[in-house]
C-alpha cells in the first residue's frame, strides 16, 4: 500500500492537479473529466521561482552595467556583495562559490579596464566583496546542513505517521475508501486528528476524531485511541460497547498526563458501523461534526445525532448510555467524515466553510475525487491559511 506524508489512500495526493470544486454551485462530477483542471497549489508561481533563481545573475549584470555607465566615484559595490548572499540559500555550494568567483572576477576586470585597481578605495571594495563571497559560501554550508536536518525530521515524521495513522486500504469489505490528512502547519505531517477503518465480524467499523491539544501529547492520545479502537472493534458486539471501551482507554490515559491535559483532555469522535450485506449505517457521535451522506443523485443529508453526547474522555461529567442512530446507506452513496478543520476554515471576511452548502447537488465517481475536491475547496476558501488540521475519510457503497 502506498503511504505518503498526507495519509492519502485511493487517489491523488493533496497538491496534485485536481478537478475544480467550484464555489458551491452544482457542477458535473469531477471524476467524469468534465471540469477543468486546477493547477497544483504552490507557494510561489513558476515565474516567481524562476526570477528568484536568476536574481544573483541579474544583480551581477546590473552591477556591471552600472559601473560601465557611471563615473568612477559611483560604485555598484552593494549589488556585487548582494549577489553571493542571495545565492547562498538558493544554490548549491558549487553554485554559490561560482557566483562569488564571478563577482570578484567582474570587479577585478572592471578595475583594470578603467585603470583604478591601485586606488585605495578600489582595493577596499575588492577586499569587502571577496570577504562577503567567502561568507556566502559559509552560509550556504550552514543552510545545506539545516536542510539535511529538516529532511531527516520529515522522514521521521512520515515514519511516525505510518505507525500512528496508517492508511486504510482502498477497498475493505466491498466498500471503496479514501482518506486524507492535511496539517494546518507547513511541513507538519500529523497532529491531533485521527481516523481508522477496521473490518470485523459484525461489519466495517470506522472512527474519525479530533484529540484536544497539539504536539506530542496529542499524538500520544491519537495512538491510544486508535489502538483501543482496533482492539474493541474486533471484540465488542455493539458499536455502543466500542465507544465505552474508548472512554475507559482515555480515562486511563488521563491519569498519566500532567498539567491541564490531566483535567481537560478529551477527544471528539464519530463511530460508524457498516454491517455486511446490509444497506444501513449505524453511528455513535461523541461531540463530533456529523458525517454527511451524499447520494448518487447529488442529494446530501447530514446524519446528525438525535441526542447530543459529550466527547470521549469526559465520562466523569455525566453517565448516560450510548445510543447508535441508524440510517439507510444505499448503493452509489458516499459517507463523508471530517474534522473541525473543515468547518473552522474561514475566508477573508471571516465566513466559516460550510461543507453541506458547498457539496450539495454534486456527485463524485470515487471517494478520492470527493476528498480531492473538498480539500482543494477548503484551501481556496481559506486562502491556504487553515486554522486547524483537517482529516477527511469517505466510504462509498458500490
Amino acid at each position: 500500500m502506498d503511504e505518503g506524508p498526507y495519509a492519502r489512500a485511493g487517489g491523488r495526493l493533496p497538491g496534485d492537479p485536481v478537478p475544480d470544486p467550484g464555489l458551491g454551485d452544482p457542477v458535473p462530477d469531477p471524476g467524469l473529466g468534465d471540469s477543468p483542471a486546477v493547477p497544483a497549489r504552490s507557494r510561489w508561481p513558476s515565474w516567481g521561482r524562476a526570477f528568484v533563481r536568476l536574481l544573483p545573475v541579474l544583480l551581477i549584470a546590473v552591477a556591471v552595467a552600472y559601473d560601465c555607465l557611471t563615473p568612477r566615484y559611483f560604485t555598484a559595490g552593494p549589488l556585487y556583495t548582494a549577489a553571493p548572499l542571495v545565492a547562498a540559500p538558493l544554490y548549491s555550494r558549487r553554485g554559490t562559490l561560482l557566483t562569488g568567483v564571478a563577482v570578484v572576477a567582474a570587479v577585478i576586470s572592471l578595475q583594470f579596464t578603467y585603470g583604478v585597481a591601485h586606488y585605495a578605495d578600489s582595493i577596499t571594495e575588492l577586499v569587502t566583496i571577496a570577504t562577503v563571497a567567502g561568507l556566502a559560501v559559509f552560509v550556504n554550508s550552514f543552510v545545506r546542513r539545516t536542510d539535511e536536518r529538516l529532511a531527516s525530521a520529515r522522514e521521521i515524521a512520515e515514519a511516525a505517521q505510518r505507525a500512528v495513522l496508517p492508511e486504510p486500504a482502498e477497498r475493505i469489505g466491498g466498500f471503496e475508501i479514501a482518506a486524507c490528512y492535511e496539517a494546518a502547519q507547513a511541513d507538519a505531517f500529523i497532529g491531533g486528528d485521527l481516523y481508522a477503518v477496521q473490518d470485523s465480524p459484525r461489519g466495517i467499523r470506522i472512527i474519525v476524531g479530533d484529540v484536544r491539544g497539539k504536539g506530542m501529547g496529542a499524538v500520544a492520545a491519537v495512538a491510544v485511541v486508535i489502538g483501543a479502537f482496533r482492539e474493541a472493534a474486533e471484540q465488542e458486539a455493539t458499536l455502543e460497547a466500542v465507544a465505552q471501551r474508548l472512554e475507559r482507554a482515555l480515562a486511563r490515559e488521563g491519569t498519566r498526563r500532567e498539567g491541564l491535559d490531566a483535567f481537560e483532555g478529551f477527544t471528539t469522535a464519530v463511530l460508524a458501523e457498516l454491517p455486511h450485506g446490509d444497506g444501513t449505517v449505524r453511528i455513535v457521535n461523541r461531540g463530533h461534526p456529523p458525517p454527511l451522506l451524499l447520494y448518487a443523485d447529488g442529494t446530501l443529508r447530514a446524519l446528525a445525532a438525535r441526542e447530543t453526547a459529550l466527547p470521549l474522555g469526559m465520562g466523569e461529567l455525566g453517565v448516560w448510555p450510548d445510543r447508535a442512530d441508524e440510517a439507510a446507506f444505499p448503493g452509489g452513496a458516499t459517507l463523508l467524515f471530517y474534522t473541525d478543520g473543515v468547518t473552522e476554515a474561514r475566508d477573508a471576511r471571516g465566513v466559516f466553510y460550510d461543507p453541506e452548502e458547498r457539496l450539495a447537488g454534486r456527485s463524485f465517481r470515487h471517494p478520492a475525487d470527493l476528498l480531492d475536491a473538498l480539500a482543494e475547496d477548503v484551501r481556496r476558501h481559506s486562502g491556504g491559511g487553515m486554522a486547524d488540521d483537517m482529516a477527511l475519510l469517505a466510504v462509498r457503497r458500490p
